[in-house]
């Protein structure tokens, strides 16, 4: 280790000269580092949440992740309480790291020098804290920008993105955790060491270098000032703000919905009784017309022998009524839709599984992610809980998974399977 102290560093941004800026310094740092410590736990946990609303203990229909191991030790039985549960939960998770992205970037710029740093370890204890640094940055990275591409309906990234960034998340977490023990203490006195308010009232003219710091944030010869530390945290905050604004309706909903200028889904699909988003057409996904016409039958199965029903035997039994979301994983969701079918109870009865402890559902739509699923017991005998034929008072468009689709209170919206041709009812 003493040789490699020795020798001189390699030029460019290895250099203690290299970088100047004068406000860069560990009571920034701090700032933007204290956001994110309560910024990234929600994230970790609502996307945590959202793993599990997938019900992958149910097998691996359900499962993208089947090598799980002990980081599923977690997953509980998604409830159906209250019905908007997945709405918030997701919603909180897409707009939240939507809004985080200028605090990260800063967060990353305050820190750069210590990307450089030479030689890269000085002794055990420092290269852990190198090793965490550089799993903490390429863990924030990757999950950023996986998570937004995919939102963006543009991910570009080999293999399944849920299985990516369910990985991912663990990995940085874990990055995260081991750096927040290391770095408290020093965060904790470097919010002291400055007044906030007084940093906001102090303007480009007035602005000075911290003090020298042990982690080498503050530059040894710092350049002119060309914003102030006020200003910083204004274009930072107000970057964040204007994401928010143009990110959350898309969740919220109702005028605001007009707002969520980056939200592929924020548009109204058209008009009518149909009129409200999708995430996939049934082209899109293999579906024509001589899936979906006078052949297509529904089967249910249970107990006893195969059900085969007709969409007008099914449209001449009892209709039930109820007032859903649809909420996807990319953060989007529409206002209730008022859905009228079937009852999943009814039909596990009409199987002669009243108690039915979970269902089969399948798609006439070709093999693929989520073309079957299986729902939970609880999904089923919740009364809102529908093989639904009519959305707002109307027959399903085929967008909108005609002749039969599955509408289930709480539940993401590639679970609530569309085109549904097979029930499998099981104890």
């Amino acid at each position: 280790m003493r040789r490699i102290e020795q020798t001189p560093p390699p030029p460019g941004p290895f250099r203690p000269g290299f970088w100047r800026s004068p406000i860069r310094g560990p009571w920034l740092t701090s700032v933007f580092g204290l956001v994110l410590l309560f910024g990234i736990p929600v994230l970790f946990v609502t996307g945590a949440l959202s793993y599990a609303a997938y019900n992958p203990g149910l097998g691996r229909l359900n499962d993208q992740t089947p090598d799980k191991g002990l980081l599923g030790f977690y997953l509980f039985d998604w409830p159906t309480h209250p019905y908007w549960l997945y709405r918030l939960t997701q919603g909180v998770h897409v707009t939240l790291g939507v809004v985080l992205v200028p605090v990260v970037l800063a967060k990353l710029w305050s820190v750069i020098p210590k990307l450089f740093e030479w030689p890269p370890a000085r002794s055990a204890a420092h290269a852990l804290e190198r090793l965490s640094l550089l799993a903490l940055v390429g863990g924030v990275v990757f999950e950023f920008v996986t998570g937004i591409l995919n939102t963006q309906l543009y991910y570009v990234f080999p293999g399944s993105f849920y299985t990516l960034h369910f990985y991912g998340a663990w990995v940085f977490i874990a990055a995260f955790i081991v750096h927040v023990c290391l770095k408290l203490g020093r965060m904790t006195r470097a919010l002291r060491s400055r007044n906030l308010l007084t940093e906001l009232r102090t303007g480009l003219d007035d602005t000075r270098p911290e003090l020298p710091d042990p982690d080498g944030l503050v530059p040894t010869a710092s350049a002119a000032p060309t914003m102030s530390r006020r200003g910083t945290l204004a274009m930072v905050g107000g970057g964040s703000l204007l994401l928010l604004a143009v990110t959350a309706g898309q969740s919220i909903g109702g005028r605001l919905r007009g707002t969520a200028l980056l939200a592929p889904h924020n548009r109204e699909p058209g008009s009518g009784p149909n009129g409200f988003q999708i995430n996939k057409t049934a082209a899109a996904v293999g579906i024509n017309p001589a899936h979906v016409g006078p052949d297509w039958r529904l089967e249910v199965h249970g107990l006893g022998p195969m059900l085969v029903f007709t969409r007008t035997q099914l449209l001449a039994m009892p209709q039930q009524a109820a007032a859903l979301p649809i909420a996807c994983v990319e953060g989007w969701s529409t206002p209730d839709q008022h859905w009228s079918g079937l009852r999943l109870a009814d039909l596990a009865a009409l199987a002669g599984l009243p108690d039915a402890g979970s269902v089969l559902v399948e798609s006439v739509q070709p093999p693929g992610p989520y073309s079957s699923v299986v729902l939970r017991g609880n999904q089923i005998h919740d009364p809102r809980s529908l093989l639904a034929l009519r959305v707002n008072g109307a027959d399903l468009s085929l967008d909108h998974g005609y002749p039969a689709r599955i509408i289930v209170p709480a539940n993401p919206g590639v679970n609530n399977t569309k085109w549904v041709h097979r029930l499998t009812f099981r104890t």
